[in-house]
């Protein structure tokens, strides 16, 4: 199911993580699709969410640090 890492190990860029957790992280799946890992911010942000944004009851609104996904951009595909 998970294919490749986007980015860097978030264990090998200086973060600490306690027990693997806590550990942000950007992964390629076998069907091209993507999974994140982040905090889950629903509850926090739901309400605030533009007008032209929505989450289903199955979705999940997460904090992705900005350095994970910078660094993750060089693995990211350029096409669709």
């Amino acid at each position: 199911m998970f294919v490749k890492r986007l980015g860097l190990d978030p264990q090998g860029n200086g973060v600490q993580c306690a027990g693997c957790q806590g550990c942000p992280d950007v992964w390629e799946l076998e069907d091209g699709d993507f999974a994140i890992i982040g905090e889950d911010i629903t509850a926090a942000v739901i309400a605030k969410l533009p007008t032209t944004a929505g989450c289903a009851p199955t979705e999940r609104i997460i904090r992705l640090p900005r350095r994970v996904l910078v660094s993750a951009r060089r693995d990211i595909p350029k096409t669709v």
